[in-house]
């Protein structure tokens, strides 16, 4: 069977937030079927140490690491203009930057309680979250609505989009900490942006959908991966790669008649 809607060769794809878990991940999604792969994050250090790490791995990828802020429209105009300079069009925005304390040992240092939650957090997540993701849309989808072939908007949400964190299970017998509010605004706010985007640069052949992922299990604690397994039908977290096929249908043709969608994956959590 040919999957030729997958090919994502010679198509120039940018992700936000790509030293981080998710980000690192859909890069690895992409370059499998391709694509080149333009990682920005604030810390450029990382990014580098991840580009050699993949092309040890593989050579022939094509990676472009750049510094870039999403919570400053200048540090994003900035990176089109390098883009622009080297002629390097853009196919695929991936809004994957966010703010989000893990649930980890260090998770109790938080005080995420919303009668304590202070205004300078909720802004400064917020802008990372939810406006850096409009910046971006904004000036990285204007530039690229010079393709003739139009191109792809994708927002990286979550199950918190659709249901309430149940904060059950962040309260332990050693902290009673709650996921922040602003989480679940950012999240919500998204599926929002994604419908407007949708049906904005219709003209230009940009569409726009969502991914909403679960929680991927990585190094919580035992108690917390016991709680949470209860509330998945499927009984566990995600594995760190179990998103890639969805990335890469999302980014590439083979969703060509897919808009504005929300497409949540989150083995069945938010059925029950």
């Amino acid at each position: 069977m040919k999957l030729d809607k997958f090919n994502l060769e010679n198509k120039n794809i940018i992700i936000t937030g790509a030293a981080g878990l998710l980000g690192f991940e859909h890069t690895v999604a992409l370059l499998n079927c391709g694509a080149r792969v333009i990682m920005t994050d604030i810390d450029l250090k990382k990014l580098n140490a991840i580009k050699k790490k993949l092309l040890i791995k593989n050579k022939l990828h094509r990676i472009d690491c750049y510094k870039m802020d999403v919570g400053s429209e200048k540090s994003i105009q900035n990176i089109i203009k390098v883009l622009t300079k080297k002629k390097i069009k853009i196919d695929v925005l991936i809004n994957n930057a966010c703010l989000n304390p893990k649930y980890s040992k260090n998770f109790s240092n938080f005080n995420n309680k919303l009668e304590n939650f202070s205004i300078n957090t909720w802004n400064k997540e917020i802008l990372i979250g939810l406006t850096g993701a409009f910046s971006c849309s904004k000036i990285i989808g204007t530039y690229m609505k010079k393709n003739k072939t139009g191109g792809v908007i994708l927002n990286i949400s979550s199950e918190l989009s659709i249901i309430s964190p149940d904060q059950r299970i962040y309260i332990s017998k050693k902290h009673a900490n709650v996921k922040p509010v602003t989480y679940s605004v950012i999240k919500t706010g998204l599926i929002g942006l994604t419908r407007y985007l949708a049906t904005y640069w219709l003209k230009e052949n940009i569409r726009c959908n969502a991914l909403s992922p679960g929680g991927v299990e990585e190094n919580q604690s035992k108690e917390f991966k016991n709680k949470i397994k209860k509330l998945i039908p499927m009984g566990r977290m995600a594995k760190k790669n179990e998103y890639h096929s969805a990335v890469q249908f999302l980014c590439s043709d083979a969703s060509s008649y897919m808009n504005g969608q929300n497409m949540v994956v989150d083995g069945g959590r938010s059925i029950w």
